[in-house]
């Protein structure tokens, strides 16, 4: 594979990961046979939304982010450059406060939405009450609890006042959950009836790009936005996204045959991308910035259910994942070496952390430890023996029996049966699940098979940070972030752990401005969640994508949505 550079070592010490390998010298363009006019992309976890605020999953925002903008977003060099914003508020022009309570944008003028209505200061607002609005249970409503009030200055300067001293004041309308909805669009959903959106499914946006057809967990269509700044600067006439199928075959498609620009998201095991790129249509580009593979943890009990039929309810707490010396054996069970070696690559790295990017929030305190033998020691102390013969611990009539449920993909069904062999060797009964990517990570409440729903005891999956500040990542593991019927299971925690000194940690994470402190408390809520046993990471991923050979202009960051600058894609 050839080096690609997509990361630079900053103030932040991000690593870069590259994948190498030999260049060939007469690559094939794969345009031959198709439209050059057209960008295929190709996502094997296909979009049923087009709301990233009413979604958690990567792919829904990646579709999106085509459409809609934030006011500002960070580049690869982890700094901010401002779309909708007409300048980055600093100390210095007066945007930012002095007492850290306030901050001030100043917006472009002359933007319209794809339907020509101007784009203004009333829109920004009407986002911030949109997301708040707790009726519509928007999935990023978290990054703006610490927001008192959003108000426009003009029609063209917008002030967002906080609740207190705000150290992450640039959280706020910033990266893949900052992107502006429009008013004249969304008021009449600003409720319980927000899925009801028509713009849900066909949005207008002031993106390069505008949707012209989507059929949700199949394709979208877009065609050039009219009323984008930049309209006469893009590079295509028509952008197809297709979802459907696997990591594999989408690198396959994009690397080997040519069918395909683009591949998202490629979970495949490195040997197998290295044989595919030798074939010379296309290259794979990797880099490290905060994404973990992780197994969470149930800590409700997802086989009992409330009297109105809830399941994996905080009413319940898990039979045997409550207790501390059950997860400890647990995670000593599995052989994280293996996984990130044989499996990962030069595309993964061991980690004993939920926190992995950037480096100065990364915890020197941590270890994992592979040793069956005390796990089995672990279990017996805590009372869990095979009392029946059956080769399965069981204690008070309950069996150590579990389901292991995650998305359907080769290298993660790999990884459940590394895992499944260790907890089997001491004891646990393990039924691994594999569920589809737009199953598994849609965003319906009604869907019972989502990660948040967890009917199941153990799950993995990757997310991490979106932005070079962890606090609304670390958001995910406080007690108002689980998801539960109450809240249409629009929360992020969904292992339903709740400590109340990990929600004290962050609260102070939010006010802190002395930069070693915040950096020491997030170092803490770190290893409060590793020495707790909350969840399981497994390995510090590389994002991993493909791009055809005759495609330029792309520029990754770990910091928003691999879409974040598709006006700039083009074909040579």
């Amino acid at each position: 594979m050839r080096v690609k550079k997509i990361i630079s070592v900053s103030f932040l010490s991000i690593v870069t990961g590259l994948l190498v390998a030999a260049c060939g010298n007469n690559h094939q363009t794969s345009t031959t046979n198709r439209d050059s006019s057209t960008l295929k992309l190709l996502y094997w976890q296909a979009p049923t939304i087009l709301n990233p605020h009413l979604s958690t999953g990567f792919k829904d925002a990646e579709a999106s982010r085509i459409t809609l903008e934030p006011l500002a977003t960070f580049d690869n060099n982890n700094q901010l450059i401002p779309f909708l914003a007409a300048e980055i508020p600093t100390v210095e022009n007066g945007g930012i406060a002095e007492d850290g309570k306030s901050v001030t944008w100043k917006l472009k003028q002359d933007i319209k939405w794809s339907d020509g209505t101007p784009f203004t200061a009333a829109d920004v607002v009407f986002t911030y009450e949109y997301v708040a609005n707790p009726q519509v249970a928007a999935v990023s409503k978290g990054n703006y609890d610490v927001v008192a009030s959003v108000e426009a200055i003009d029609d063209y300067t917008v002030k967002v006042n906080f609740r207190d001293v705000n150290p992450a004041w640039y959280l706020i309308f910033v990266g893949a959950q900052g992107m502006i909805l429009p008013k004249h669009i969304y008021q009449s959903y600003n409720g319980e009836n927000a899925r009801e959106a028509p713009a849900n499914l066909k949005p207008i946006g002031t993106g390069p790009y505008q949707v012209v057809e989507f059929k949700p967990g199949d394709t979208v269509i877009y065609e050039p936005n009219p009323e984008f700044r930049e309209a006469d600067t893009l590079g295509f006439e028509r952008v197809e996204l297709k979802g459907g199928g696997d990591a594999t075959s989408a690198a396959r498609a994009v690397l080997q045959t040519g069918d395909a620009d683009y591949a998202y998201n490629l979970q495949v095991e490195a040997p197998i991308l290295e044989e595919l790129e030798a074939a010379g249509k296309g290259k794979v580009v990797a880099n490290f910035g905060a994404l973990m593979e992780r197994i969470i943890i149930n800590h409700s009990d997802p086989n009992k259910a409330t009297d109105d039929g809830e399941r994996s309810s905080i009413k319940f707490p898990h039979p045997f994942f409550s207790d501390f010396k059950v997860r400890q054996a647990l995670a000593l069970a599995i052989d994280r070496d293996t996984i990130a070696k044989q499996l990962y690559g030069i595309t993964g790295k061991v980690t004993p952390n939920f926190l992995v990017a950037p480096q100065q929030y990364v915890s020197a305190d941590t270890s994992y430890e592979y040793n069956l033998e005390k796990a089995n020691q672990l279990l017996d102390e805590s009372g869990w023996r095979d009392t029946n013969g059956n080769g399965i611990r069981d204690k008070d009539g309950v069996e150590m029996s579990i389901v292991f449920q995650t998305s359907v993909n080769p290298l993660r069904q790999k990884t459940q049966a590394v895992i499944k062999q260790g907890l089997e060797s001491i004891g646990m009964e393990v039924e691994l699940k594999s569920i589809d990517a737009s199953v598994y990570f849609s965003s319906d409440p009604q869907n019972n098979q989502t990660l948040e729903r967890f009917y199941a005891d153990l799950q993995m999956f990757t997310t991490g940070n979106t932005n070079p500040d962890p606090g609304t990542y670390m958001k995910f593991y406080i007690c108002e972030e689980i998801p539960q019927k109450v809240n249409s299971w629009s929360g992020y925690n969904n292992s339903r752990y709740c400590n109340p000194q990990y929600d004290q940690l962050w609260q102070q994470s939010n006010v802190e401005l002395d930069t070693q402190k915040r950096e020491e408390i997030f170092i803490q809520m770190n290893d409060l969640l590793v020495n707790e046993v909350v969840g399981i990471p497994l390995v510090h991923r590389a994002d991993v994508v493909a791009f055809s050979n005759d495609i330029t202009g792309y520029e990754l960051t770990p910091w928003d949505m691999r879409t974040w600058d598709i006006m700039n894609w083009k074909r040579q």
